[in-house]
């Protein structure tokens, strides 16, 4: 039987994969704070706690007609992303897999009544979500990464329903996993020629956000977060959506279903500053293992 070690609510806003002169350049001479925040995340967790595997739950990987969990042996090679490839540009990675837990989550699409498919296609795209997380916390620690889609044509009780097989294959497999939920809350751009010709845009403080109504939907729920108030977060999401969080909040609502849905009640701690990238939200949010163990579905008490 499995367990979950810790999970969280990470950005991969591409400014993380710029060279530190140029993040600073961008944001008026200072650091952007998910950087340090992730240096420190790696050092105080991924190089320090006993864990088996990754799960990356990724909120630019789109698909249409089910969900996707990868189930390679190993990943390797270079990455470019399409969205911004002069920022990220040749990435090496290299990374086991783990296709028995892949197999195990699909195994519970059925009695969940989703769709789930694992797919170990050497050709498989990537998405720079899981790189630049992966860089940050998994590079050269012999870990299993893996990831999952995100549903294009799917809804808040879909991811729901996956979150919950998630939770289920844990409880099956002998693995110690960690879920990462990798996204924005609330993600509108500016337009294009605003943000190339106005440079306050691109600057980490959150007043310029792209607008009010966002930003205080996005601190109404970290102050939920961080009180363990999962099932309010979940309540309000018809009146979240109307912001556009990322990808529909996908990630964070599989893995709050995978980590007990509205018995979730791990407290949320904020390890970055809320921050601004051309319009959009961007913060860290990690959720350690209560000494308890983790409650609701599929977890360990």
């Amino acid at each position: 039987m499995g367990e979950f070690v810790a999970a969280g609510l990470l950005s991969h806003v591409p400014t993380i994969m710029l060279p530190r002169e140029t993040r600073l350049e961008l944001n008026d001479g200072k650091e952007i704070s998910l950087v340090p925040a992730l240096e420190k995340l790696r050092k105080d967790v991924f190089e320090a706690m006993d864990y088996d595997t990754v799960l990356v739950l990724d909120s630019h990987w789109f698909t249409t007609v089910e969900f996707v969990v990868t189930a390679h042996n190993r990943r390797a090679g270079l990455f470019t992303a399409e969205e911004l490839p002069r920022g990220m540009c040749r990435i090496p990675y290299e990374w086991r897999g783990d296709p028995e837990f892949a197999h195990a989550i699909a195994s519970h699409a059925d009695e969940q009544g989703t769709w789930i498919t694992p797919n170990d296609d050497e050709y498989l795209p990537l998405y720079y979500p899981s790189i630049n997380i992966w860089s940050y916390l998994g590079r050269g620690l012999d870990k299993q990464w893996l990831s999952m889609s995100v549903c294009q044509t799917a809804d808040t009780e879909d991811y729901l329903r996956v979150g919950r097989a998630i939770g289920q294959a844990i409880a099956d497999v002998d693995r110690k996993v960690i879920v990462i939920a990798t996204g924005s809350m609330s993600h509108t751009f500016y337009p294009l020629r605003e943000i190339r010709t106005n440079p306050e845009v691109e600057r980490s403080d959150p007043k310029y956000l792209f607008s009010d109504k966002a930003r205080e939907m996005d601190y109404e729920r970290l102050a939920w977060m961080s009180e363990g108030r999962h099932d309010t977060v979940l309540d309000t999401m018809d009146e979240f959506l109307t912001v556009r969080p990322e990808a529909k909040f996908a990630h964070y609502l599989m893995m709050a279903a995978a980590l007990g849905e509205r018995d979730f009640v791990a407290s949320g701690r904020q390890i970055s500053d809320y921050e601004n990238s051309i319009g959009t939200s961007q913060v860290h949010v990690w959720f350690d293992r209560p000494e308890s163990g983790w409650t609701g579905k599929g977890a360990m008490a």
